[in-house]
């Protein structure tokens, strides 16, 4: 994302959702193509190359998760999953397999198309200094230039917040960052969303660098947010 566009795949089986909000953006000066099934959706994708994929969880053929999935594996795309009204196990389980933000139904197409454009702003903003090499805390290794993460020598695999999480913890690993100190920092401080998003990336992350019996390489200030554990 380079221009002013933003290349937006919309997926959703309900046409009414689909022309409001492709109307939306349209007019906002992104570029728009949409699918009404997971099996197409991720065909387009091949080829249109998102940027920014607003995806319904319920979806014909190919339900919304394991198309998020898919995604995830083959794309950067930001994913935006679109859930049922204060389902609150709907948002949690797209967060799990890889989403980046969610929106829940009823939602207004001017806010999801200033999501959109926030993403798109951060995307090109200029790049910042040049990140310190590895960094070790026991067993687990962190290289932000490459973007790998390996505990006990074997590569952990990341979801794209789930490492920006990582790395602005471990950058400041005495410091205890608050939930909204973390939201601001990698979903942007425009972002519509509440808090609780940071605790879900949080939990996964967790299932991915802990080792069971050991307790949690991140730690919980209850009250205040996150930091690293010092018994690591």
């Amino acid at each position: 994302m380079h221009t002013g566009k933003v290349r937006v795949l919309i997926v959703d089986d309900s046409p009414e959702v689909v022309e409001m909000l492709r109307s939306v953006l349209v007019q906002d000066g992104h570029d728009v193509d949409v699918a009404d099934n997971g099996r197409l959706a991720l065909e387009i994708a091949e080829t249109f190359a998102p940027d920014v994929v607003l995806l319904d969880l319920v979806l014909p053929e190919i339900d919304g998760l394991e198309v998020c999935r898919h995604m995830r594996a083959t794309t950067d795309a930001h994913i935006i999953m679109i859930t049922a009204k204060d389902d609150e196990v709907d948002r949690v389980v797209g967060l799990t397999v890889g989403a980046d933000d969610y929106v829940t139904k009823p939602f207004y197409p001017r806010e999801v198309s200033a999501r959109i454009s926030a993403v798109g702003r951060r995307s090109r903003a200029p790049k910042a200094a040049p990140r310190p090499q590895t960094r070790v805390f026991g067993e687990l290794r962190i290289d932000p230039e490459a973007r790998r993460v390996t505990v006990g020598g074997q590569e952990v695999v990341l979801t794209k917040k789930e490492f920006d999480l990582l790395e602005a913890i471990t950058a400041r690993p005495k410091v205890v960052h608050t939930r909204e100190m973390l939201k601001d920092n990698i979903w942007g401080t425009d972002w519509f969303g509440d808090d609780h998003v940071v605790d879900v990336h949080i939990g996964n992350l967790r299932k991915k660098i802990d080792v069971p019996g050991r307790g949690s390489r991140i730690e919980t200030v209850r009250g205040v947010g996150f930091r690293l554990a010092g018994n690591w």
